[in-house]
């Protein structure tokens, strides 16, 4: 069993990954070497639009859109299906927020907030303030575990083939990982349990048109 990198977007912290084979060319590839070359294509990308959807305990879905340079400049929507939506826009240092009103009267327990949020708020970036639905930029790309091969098939227009990866750290849980075998290898989409987690990779080096609201649109924080 050799170490490899492995294209994992949500694994669970601590998660190993370790490819089953050996190297090789085209059909002889290992899942390890090609979740390597994955891995190496997407972390060289300028711009890349990120979509995924989560299944809740309680039966519920989030769904973020998330286009990024994946590194400091990004523009998200996240969405949850009791209604709640949190905009955002990071330039660098700096967060460009608007909440709706049923984000504010539920996940920040204000029940009497009246009207929609029409403006944005400009703060400081955070980083312990992701669990407010906040996103990052940054994408990392190189979780580790034990992959083996599936089959091939197609996402969208584009052939791929399917690389399992399976943790026993991680009881009951296996990811798909669906890279193109044409053209460049990106990871297109990866599945986590069945769908609780589905993750989609499009807009593959697209021009980014991520820029700070008009100043008459903010309102800075405190202010």
């Amino acid at each position: 069993m050799a170490t490899v990198t492995a294209t994992a977007l949500c694994l669970p912290a601590g998660t190993a990954l370790a490819g089953c084979g050996a190297g090789g060319t085209g059909e002889d590839r290992s899942a390890g070497d090609i979740l390597d070359e994955a891995n190496a294509t997407m972390r060289k990308l300028n711009s890349v639009t990120v979509d995924i959807t989560n299944r809740t305990a309680s039966g519920g879905t989030v769904t973020s859109h998330l286009v990024t340079d994946l590194d400091g400049r990004s523009r998200s929507r996240t969405t949850w299906s009791g209604g709640g939506v949190l905009e955002q826009i990071r330039l660098g240092t700096t967060d460009y927020v608007r909440p709706n009103r049923a984000y504010l009267q539920k996940r920040k327990k204000k029940p009497g907030v009246a009207g929609e949020r029409r403006l944005w708020v400009k703060t400081l970036v955070d980083p312990a303030s992701s669990g407010d639905g906040l996103t990052s930029c940054e994408r990392p790309f190189d979780s580790f575990g034990t992959a083996r091969k599936g089959d091939s098939t197609r996402v969208g227009d584009t052939r791929a083939v399917e690389v399992i990866v399976t943790d026993k750290a991680d009881q009951g849980g296996a990811y798909t990982f669906y890279v193109a075998e044409e053209g460049e290898p990106y990871l297109l989409k990866t599945v986590y349990k069945s769908a609780a987690q589905r993750t989609t990779f499009t807009g593959f080096d697209e021009p980014l048109n991520v820029r700070a609201p008009k100043p008459g649109e903010v309102l800075s924080a405190g202010g």
